[in-house]
């Protein structure tokens, strides 16, 4: 015999919840019982849905996590441009502070970290489809590592934003934006 369904407006309060405690309170203060209370909810009804709060923190995030969404801009330049845009923005919120607070988590919970990783997967997209226009425009290489270029970019995003608590400023978005071009063209024949 099944059990009861879920409630999905119930789920949606849930996550409000926690989103609403780690923002204004901190990953140190989320709690699943304090998650009910703020939701009005019962501590079963967190309890059944998930078994850790590293796992309430990834789904909270995952809910919340702001999209990558870059058009084709007609140049590679450009486009990254763009995506570092949409990449700051995300970087810049609150969404990076829960991520940061729940790191020392997910070693502990690998049910959790592998919802993380997941929840990362798609961010990628907008990044892959500039690249794949970049080639067939003749702007760089058809062998460009598109995971390694994403490291390229994240890389000095997360170390200026989270070790060197520094704002992402346009300034700093159109450098690194140049310098992953010149990476990504350096060699190539096609015209800059």
């Amino acid at each position: 015999m099944a059990g009861r369904p879920r409630n999905p407006e119930l789920e949606k309060r849930l996550l409000q919840a926690a989103w609403e405690l780690l923002t204004e309170r901190g990953y140190d203060a989320l709690t699943l019982a304090e998650v009910a209370n703020h939701a009005g909810a019962h501590r079963t009804d967190v309890y059944r849905r998930w078994s850790s709060k590293a796992q309430l923190a990834v789904d909270t995030l995952t809910e919340h996590l702001p999209p990558i969404v870059a058009r084709d801009t007609g140049s590679l330049l450009s486009d990254l441009r763009a995506i570092l845009g949409a990449f700051a923005e995300s970087w810049s919120s609150s969404w990076i502070d829960g991520v940061v607070a729940l790191s020392a988590d997910l070693q502990r919970d690998p049910d959790a970290e592998l919802a993380f990783r997941r929840m990362g997967e798609g961010r990628g997209t907008a990044l892959s489809n500039a690249l794949d226009r970049a080639i067939e425009r003749g702007e760089i290489a058809a062998t460009t590592d598109r995971a390694l270029v994403g490291d390229l970019i994240e890389g000095p995003l997360m170390h200026r934003r989270i070790a060197a608590r520094q704002s992402l400023t346009p300034e700093f978005l159109d450098a690194l934006a140049a310098v992953v071009h010149q990476v990504l063209t350096a060699g190539s024949s096609a015209k800059r």
